[in-house]
């Protein structure tokens, strides 16, 4: 008991310390990182909940969030889709795997695959015409992640987990100038990465009260060029509660889920961010959330079904995201389970 007490003191402390920073960030950090697309939240359910979702159990998704949640993965295997229609006309595409295996007494392994295709774009070099630039064609940037998952449940109450991921992000064959002939000089620019994400989940034992802390994009300095840039590192702790088990409601029938993150990222200021799900008889799911503070994205909300033929399990899942003077953020997702 007194173990438990101090592992839930210290959760908190945490908590509070990155909140308390979040206020109190006078230095804007911006700008600082490259490779922002991996900090892009892909997840219908995890963006209806304003990304609060550090300390929840979920499918093959949550490998993007804190690794150590696909630990409770039901079922042997899991396979989930989804797309983002993003700002500015960028498309997310991703599909996550786990795999749990012997009932998990070897741990949980998970695959994750995610491309972005930013569309295409006029390339211009610099030119003594009287518009200053000529026209060369078209470029089109992508980026890529390939990560692979485990997580382990070391206890009734603890569970870790990690990632490991290749990320690439190219702006394909480009025009970089003119020689002195008036050829072009055409390159290929692209940078390459590995990154790591490490998660714990614990729950506390009173009512449904888990806790839940991840690292994301850990990673050495990445050179583009001539340029060196560090990757969008992100440090998040979090909590979450069935509130409904306070009345002992029978959760079969209803639960509402709140969960409440803080994080500390590298790159921008602190944030704190609380979501909300209602779920009627375990199958249909109301979601909202919101972020805080922000420029332009704040509140989400979204919407879920699950339903069971057989052995089989299936979930479909959407979210929308207001985002200020760019467009609407849509997210879809669908995961079969068995």
């Amino acid at each position: 008991m007194r173990k438990n007490s101090l592992i839930i003191v210290t959760f908190i402390l945490a908590f509070l310390l990155i909140a308390q920073g979040g206020f109190a960030q006078k230095n804007e950090k911006l700008a600082q990182t490259g490779l922002k697309f991996l900090n892009v939240s892909l997840d219908p359910r995890a963006s209806a909940m304003g990304d609060a979702v550090t300390s929840l159990t979920s499918n093959s998704i949550s490998q993007l969030y804190n690794p150590a949640s696909m630990s409770e993965l039901n079922g042997m295997t899991d396979f989930a889709f989804g797309t983002t229609k993003w700002i500015a006309d960028i498309n997310y595409i991703y599909g996550t795997v786990g795999l749990n295996l012997f009932d998990g007494d070897y741990g949980v392994f998970g695959l994750s695959l995610l491309a972005v295709d930013y569309g295409e774009f006029l390339g211009t070099v610099v030119a003594s015409n009287d518009d200053g630039y000529l026209e060369v064609g078209t470029f089109k940037p992508v980026a890529m992640s390939i990560g692979l998952g485990y997580a382990k449940s070391l206890s009734e109450k603890f569970a870790i987990g990690g990632n490991i991921k290749y990320v690439r992000q190219s702006l394909g064959t480009v025009v970089a100038g003119l020689s002195g002939t008036g050829d072009q000089i055409v390159e290929t620019k692209s940078v390459n990465a590995m990154a790591f994400d490490f998660g714990i989940l614990y729950h506390t034992g009173f009512k449904s009260l888990d806790f839940g802390m991840n690292v994301r994009n850990f990673s050495t300095e990445v050179r583009y060029d001539e340029d060196g840039f560090q990757l969008p590192l992100i440090f998040k702790i979090g909590l979450s509660m069935n509130m409904l088990d306070l009345w002992e409601i029978d959760r079969q029938m209803h639960s509402f889920l709140f969960s409440v993150d803080a994080s500390h990222p590298r790159d921008y200021p602190e944030q704190i961010s609380f979501g909300g799900e209602y779920t009627f008889m375990n199958t249909f799911s109301l979601r909202a959330g919101i972020t805080t503070p922000t420029d332009e994205q704040e509140f989400s909300a979204g919407v879920g079904f699950k339903q069971k033929l057989s052995e089989v399990k299936f979930s479909i899942d959407y979210s929308y995201t207001p985002f200020g003077i760019f467009n609407d953020v849509h997210r879809v997702s669908v995961s079969i389970g068995y």
